[in-house]
């Protein structure tokens, strides 16, 4: 997937508002590809909104896009599992740094529809990002933009899931959000401009956070998941191209013999595959289980799942029969088994796959060397690759309260219980202060309080509420 770069963009730069106007205009250009007429509501499933119905992840029944029939969690099952997230998203550090296991594993089985998009915040460390940038979003909304992007931008918005309810619409809310966050990276990361390929990546984020998250989230995943694959020489791309080639040679020999045969760089087939997540390519339901895995185990996940599909679609005799030459073996690396694509199949593949960060890092360095003595030294100097979010946890701490443990349970403050020991001393001590020596008006001519008062401080009704609020607005309600 080539990186976008535009010539020429819209004709007032200047205007906050211009991706409304600019995006109905642009998307209602005639002589469009082939999915410019989804648009309005009344096209895409022969009436108005009120006809138009949707499976369970908002994509329009009888499209392409629409789910068949799904393995449905036990309602039961569901409820135990949000409550356990809901217990560690609640307490979120101590989760992190001492049950890390726990959070992949459930990861692995599958985060709650009702809470995935806010698992991903946390897990990608967006959540903390945002925290330590309070402001940034709306600030970066409300500048031009560099009108070179803009046209580009605006150009690829209705290519993006175009039969899910979000984005069905010119103009919709879903486009003008995903207009936004794409135009506001342009300005954060200027260096790196737009990819194609972030637009699909934003969009799923779209369907499961509000804008201004969707942002960090996207930051994350550019910056500490896979930093590189969005710039403008697309190294990082082809040197993972290279690493995916070099392991499913352990993985797959039959299939690494038979591509390498033919002659097929990898560059050819895994390109959308690793750039989009999977997004555009997998069924929607497999889609979700590979980036709750990614989120939390990072770009190995992306490698197991690319390493699968191939073992399962060259990987044996039988297979290869109809991948005679170069063609064969690309239409059917374009059109994958539905089968090997299916939820439950791939991602235990995916889980049993022993490919780990170690050989990633390792297969790098060796193919970083490689490509140093063929082409020279990387003009795009991306930061370190950090694996999960686990890595990126210890890498950049929270600095704010935001994540810190929160009591679910607010005690109200009354007198500490007091050891029968100390009772007589402190009714020998009250009597001593109740003395006639100490006078009637000892207490109120600003002499200490009585003995109860010094041992048993009264917490102010202000600042009992003040706690109550603070505790109730540190968890994050967005569900």
């Amino acid at each position: 997937m080539a990186k976008s770069r535009g010539g020429g963009g819209p004709g007032s730069p200047g205007s906050r508002h211009h991706s409304l106007a600019g995006t109905r205009e642009s998307l209602a250009e005639p002589g469009g590809d082939e999915l410019s007429s989804l648009g309005s509501d009344s096209e895409v499933n022969g009436g108005g909104p009120e006809e138009r119905r949707v499976d369970k992840f908002g994509f329009i029944v009888g499209s392409r896009s629409a789910e068949g029939p799904l393995e449905e969690v036990p309602l039961e099952v569901l409820r135990q599992r949000e409550s356990k997230w809901l217990d560690m998203l609640n307490n979120w550090d101590k989760w992190m740094a001492k049950k890390h296991k726990k959070i992949r594993l459930r990861c692995q089985k599958g985060i709650p529809p009702s809470l995935r998009g806010r698992a991903w915040q946390y897990l990608s460390g967006s959540k903390v990002k945002l925290e330590q940038n309070i402001g940034k979003f709306d600030e970066l909304d409300l500048l031009p933009g560099d009108p070179k992007w803009l046209d580009v931008i605006e150009r690829d918005l209705h290519r993006q899931f175009p039969f899910h309810e979000m984005f069905v619409s010119r103009g919709g809310h879903g486009q003008q959000d995903l207009f936004r966050v794409l135009k506001a990276y342009t300005l954060y990361r200027p260096e790196e401009g737009y990819c194609q390929a972030q637009a699909p990546i934003a969009a799923v984020l779209l369907m499961h956070m509000p804008a201004e998250q969707a942002f960090w989230c996207l930051v994350q995943i550019c910056e500490k998941y896979l930093p590189g694959y969005y710039s403008e020489k697309l190294e990082a791309i082809q040197l993972d191209g290279q690493i995916l080639f070099s392991l499913l040679h352990k993985v797959s020999p039959v299939a690494y013999k038979h591509l390498s045969k033919q002659k097929i760089d990898p560059i050819l087939y895994m390109t959308e595959w690793f750039m989009c997540a999977f997004s555009r390519t997998l069924p929607w339901s497999s889609v979700l289980r590979v980036w709750d895995m990614f989120f939390c185990e990072g770009v190995k996940i992306i490698f197991r799942v690319g390493l699968v599909l191939l073992k399962h679609t060259l990987g044996s005799s039988d297979k290869l029969k109809s991948c005679q030459g170069q063609y064969e073996t690309m239409e059917r690396l374009r059109a994958l088994s539905p089968k090997i694509m299916q939820e439950t199949f791939l991602v235990q593949e995916v889980i049993e796959l022993p490919v780990t960060e170690r050989q990633i890092e390792r297969e790098h360095l060796i193919q970083l060397k490689k490509w140093r003595e063929t082409h020279g030294e990387l003009q795009c100097k991306s930061p370190p690759r950090l694996h999960g979010a686990k890595a990126i946890s210890e890498a950049e701490p929270p600095t704010r309260k935001a994540l810190e443990p929160v009591p679910s349970i607010i005690v109200p403050p009354g007198p500490a219980p007091v050891p029968k020991a100390r009772k007589s001393k402190e009714k020998s001590r009250e009597k001593g202060l109740a003395s006639p020596a100490n006078g009637p008006g000892a207490e109120g001519n600003g002499a200490p309080g009585s003995a109860r008062e010094l041992l048993h401080p009264q917490v102010s009704p202000h600042h009992q509420s003040k706690e109550s609020l603070s505790s109730r607005e540190s968890e994050d309600t967005y569900l």
